[in-house]
């Protein structure tokens, strides 16, 4: 498969994964497929403590991950292309850890995606989008109430893939990540003495000191240069 949605769950904000869950999908003509019966999900030790705060989200505990491969051993399958996840940069940063080589992968994120298609939602996370595209069905309930494990993060995540692919009219992986792309562009300062501004009407010489920052994020960079 030339995409996956992948997922970690790291033993500290911006930490190490502790679990790691893919599942290959497809788009093509306008339908996206998510492969299900291929998913792949393990636990990986890591050789440092999990934090308290980490542990209270994932719920994943030291004697889950004491037998476990070293993180180091992760790969992601030869033939992906495309890595789809929500706020897929965290991910990505993650296996990067393990000594993954990610320079070559197209990222596509359904956070970015999904602020796009529904700006007016209350909430843009996994839990909340899936409530409201299911419109708060009792079996939705029943899957959120294993949010967090990374294996259901991806199955839920396509979930939304699938919804956001049809609101977008995507047609295949390349048009998805072309409009990924577009939709990670800020529009806004979310930060600063300018944070709520409309990136169009911040001062020039901001502007100018914002992009001689080496630590500017991309899309922002982009922003301001367009």
């Amino acid at each position: 498969m030339k995409a996956i949605i992948l997922d970690t769950e790291t033993n500290k904000l911006q930490g190490l994964p502790i679990e790691v869950a893919y599942v290959p999908c497809e788009v093509k003509d306008g339908s996206t497929s998510v492969f299900a019966d291929q998913a792949f999900d393990e636990y990986y030790s890591v050789g440092e403590p999990i934090s308290y705060g980490s542990m209270a989200v994932h719920h994943i505990l030291e004697s889950d991950i004491a037998d476990k491969p070293a993180h180091t051993t992760f790969k992601l399958p030869e033939s992906a292309q495309y890595i789809i996840g929500h706020n897929i940069d965290y991910d990505i940063e993650a296996i990067k850890r393990c000594g993954v080589d990610t320079s070559n992968l197209k990222a596509i994120c359904t956070l970015a995606l999904a602020r796009k298609v529904w700006p007016e939602a209350e909430a843009h996370n996994i839990s909340a989008l899936t409530y409201m595209i299911f419109e708060g069905i009792p079996s939705v309930r029943d899957q959120l109430r294993s949010a967090h494990n990374a294996k259901q993060d991806v199955l839920l995540t396509g979930k939304i893939l699938k919804s956001i692919v049809n609101k977008l009219q995507a047609t295949d992986l390349e048009h998805l990540y072309q409009l990924s792309e577009d939709a990670r562009i800020p529009s806004i300062i979310t930060f600063g003495k300018y944070r709520g501004t409309a990136i169009k009407d911040v001062p020039s010489d901001y502007k100018a000191w914002l992009l001689k920052q080496n630590e500017l994020d991309p899309y922002l960079r982009k922003a301001l240069t367009a």
